[in-house]
């Protein structure tokens, strides 16, 4: 190999490789200081774009995850009325009943009367009861609340406010719960445990629906940190391997340079 002056090509040779083994070794420290593996866009421009896509993909399936819960939450909510309601319209069949007793005196029947009259006024409190300021049954007609139970907004559900106020509206005093009128209360009671069946039933299918979202959440995360995550025990491999590599291209940089000198020691 040639003497020469004014080009040292084993110290750019070195010089070169120990550019390249820092920058390994910067990417290794940015990748395990982060966390993950794409520190930069160049890093896998492909591998970020789906990434972004999954991250937000988790994101809407994590709200629409809350989205059913809150609906499930107004279905129990729902359904701890109707099972108050249940109860009042067995009182007040059982108030009917007793007020059919020969036995009994004007009067008594007048206190029942007065009871029954309370409670056909709490049915209309329950009636008008509300979760978030939604009403939990519909005065008229029954109407139907959309529910979306998939994160791309595809695959909907419907939850009912019954119309429950048209189950007692033929028997709002004690006489109308009476001898034969007592059908009355049974028909608005078979409605209203009708009305408890369906709840349940949309129940159910929200808690699988719920399930499901949870479920793809997880896998959607698994997915997402394959592509985004690193993987610490690889990179510290990597890590390792570059700061050896860093260090012996310094010493071999500091070798090439010291190797010109020999032209110095020709020209004495």
């Amino acid at each position: 190999m040639a003497v020469v002056i004014n080009t040292n090509s084993s110290a750019s040779f070195a010089s070169l490789n120990l550019t390249k083994s820092s920058d390994l070794l910067q990417k290794s420290l940015a990748r395990l200081s982060s966390g993950s593996k794409i520190s930069t866009p160049s890093d896998d421009a492909g591998g970020l774009a789906v990434s972004m896509k999954l991250q937000a993909a988790i994101k809407r399936t994590d709200a629409t995850a809350t989205n059913v819960a809150n609906a499930l939450s107004f279905l129990q909510t729902q359904a701890g009325s109707l099972k108050s309601i249940a109860s009042v319209l067995d009182r007040m069949s059982e108030l009917g009943t007793l007020a059919g007793d020969v036995t009994k005196s004007t009067a008594d029947i007048a206190n029942y009367s007065t009871e029954y009259s309370n409670l056909v006024t709490e049915l209309g409190k329950l009636s008008a009861d509300q979760f978030n300021g939604i009403s939990l049954f519909s005065n008229a007609s029954s109407t139907q609340l959309e529910v979306f139970i998939s994160q791309d907004g595809t695959q909907t559900m419907s939850i009912s406010q019954s119309a429950v106020t048209s189950t007692w509206e033929q028997i709002t005093s004690l006489g109308e719960a009476t001898g034969s009128n007592i059908a009355a209360v049974s028909t608005a009671i078979q409605d209203v445990s009708t009305l408890m069946a369906d709840n349940g039933a949309q129940a159910s299918r929200l808690q699988f629906a719920l399930d499901s979202l949870n479920v793809n959440k997880v896998n959607l995360e698994a997915a997402n940190s394959r592509i985004y995550d690193v993987d610490v025990a690889a990179e510290t491999t990597k890590l390792a391997r570059a700061n050896i590599l860093v260090q012996s291209g310094a010493a071999m940089l500091s070798q090439a340079n010291a190797a010109s000198q020999i032209a110095l020691k020709l020209l004495q």
